[in-house]
C-alpha cells in the first residue's frame, strides 16, 4: 500500500512540479483536465509517490464543484476526500519528476485508466 499523502504533502508535491517543461517521457500525459491514459504508455515512466484514498473503506461519490465546473473540467478543484480525489495516485515522471494524478474509472463495460496533471493552483481542502 502506498503511503497517504497529508494535504500539505500534495500540495508540496504540486508546488515541486510547477512549471516542469515535461520531457519525451510524459509529454503525451500533459493534460489540464481528466484524460484517459494514452494506448501504449509504458507505465514503467511514472513513479508512485503516494495515495489520497483515505484507508480500506469504499470511497465516497460525492464530488466539490463550488464553481460549477465539472469532472473533466481544467479547472475542476483538486479536492482531497471527494470523488474523483478520494480514489487517487499520485505519481511523478521518472524523467523530469512532473507530478500526476491518477485513478481507475469503473463502468458497466469498461475500464478507463485515467490521469490529469498535478495544477498546486487547484488544490482546495
Amino acid at each position: 500500500m502506498p503511503p497517504q499523502l497529508s494535504p500539505q504533502q500534495l500540495k508540496d508535491i504540486a508546488q515541486a512540479s510547477r512549471g516542469r517543461r515535461g520531457c519525451e517521457a510524459c509529454t503525451s500525459l500533459i493534460c489540464p483536465g481528466w484524460e484517459s491514459l494514452p494506448a501504449g504508455f509504458d507505465e514503467r515512466s511514472l513513479r508512485l509517490l503516494g495515495t489520497l484514498r483515505d484507508g480500506p473503506d469504499e470511497p465516497g461519490w460525492n464530488e466539490y464543484h463550488p464553481h460549477g465546473t465539472r469532472t473533466d473540467s481544467p479547472q475542476a478543484p483538486v479536492a482531497p476526500g471527494y470523488h474523483p480525489y478520494n480514489r487517487c495516485d499520485v505519481h511523478a515522471c521518472v524523467g523530469c519528476q512532473r507530478a500526476f494524478l491518477r485513478y481507475t474509472e469503473f463502468g458497466g463495460y469498461y475500464v478507463d485508466h485515467r490521469i490529469r496533471e498535478l495544477n498546486p493552483d487547484l488544490i482546495v481542502g
